[in-house]
């Protein structure tokens, strides 16, 4: 079955980001000249999801509006003459269908997706999270279908990262396919680094089936008090098989202040428009 919808959860806080997230949502800071949460919508849409369902919290208001036609600020760019600026604003409401829920408690990322459970049904569908922006030719998700159109199983978007840092992450205990394509045998939310089953890590890209929805209704709250999408899908591939894409590209993990600024950086300096001054400015400053 073709994969068609996708879920965006963006039901948090952002407080690593605090205090400019306190009345504006994390997924609207602006990325060079577009909000977070753009990318990765533009992303699944070149990967061909049709629909799309925001699981959105209170202050949430914001990436509903930005999603939404403006007509008082298009008539004004069309009187100011500004037709390439009128263009981008219009297609933002014509890019795909997107439909909105509210994750009315903060129970965790399998909470959010069970949210969604009525808008999926009985399909196949995506998961993207806005903090990890990923620059590749092929888009990140679409690498993933790929895998999905030939295994017809879920896959979990994969990256190696050193040990040390393994303790943020899901991690994944695996079978190897191919170069890029493994079967998950395992995996454990954010383990200790000595305890961990591998340096493969579990990025903010997922395509599940929707055996996933019993298990998360019945799911018990795991490490946080949270309902872990973790713990459901280790549950699940004791059912089902399970696989992973180690995807190509460079992924920016955009919920670190750091990593942020390093986002904003390297996407600058692939931009025609930024790139002489911008390498001449940092020459500068480094010296």
């Amino acid at each position: 079955m073709k994969v068609r919808k996708a879920i965006f959860p963006v039901a948090g806080l952002g407080t690593r980001f605090l205090p400019a997230t306190k009345s504006s949502p994390k997924e609207m800071l602006p990325l060079i000249d577009k909000p977070l949460v753009q990318y990765v919508v533009e992303e699944a849409v070149a990967s061909g999801i049709e629909q799309i369902i925001f699981v959105t919290g209170r202050t949430k208001r914001a990436i509903e509006d930005h999603f939404d036609s403006s007509p008082e600020l298009e008539n004004h760019l069309e009187e100011k003459g500004k037709k390439k600026t009128l263009k981008a604003v219009r297609e933002l409401a014509d890019l795909v269908d997107i439909f909105y829920v509210r994750q009315k408690k903060a129970l965790g990322l399998g909470h959010a997706i069970l949210c969604a459970r009525d808008f999926i049904g009985n399909e196949p569908f995506a998961v993207l999270l806005g903090d990890d922006i990923i620059d590749a030719p092929v888009p990140c998700l679409r690498q993933l279908l790929n895998v999905y159109e030939q295994r017809q199983g879920s896959v979990l978007a994969l990256e190696q990262v050193p040990r040390d840092q393994i303790s943020s992450y899901g991690c994944v205990a695996v079978e190897r396919i191919d170069d890029r394509t493994v079967t998950v045998t395992d995996m454990v939310e954010k383990p200790d680094p000595a305890e961990a089953p591998s340096d493969l890590a579990i990025i903010g890209r997922y395509l599940l089936t929707p055996a996933i929805f019993p298990i998360l209704a019945q799911q018990q709250p795991g490490r946080g008090g949270e309902i872990q999408l973790t713990d459901a899908i280790r549950r699940l591939s004791r059912d089902e098989a399970v696989y992973g894409c180690l995807f190509e590209g460079q992924r920016h993990d955009c919920g670190d202040k750091l990593g942020f600024l390093k986002a904003t950086v390297d996407l600058a300096l692939k931009r025609d428009e930024f790139r002489d001054d911008l390498t001449a400015y940092l020459h500068q400053r480094l010296g």
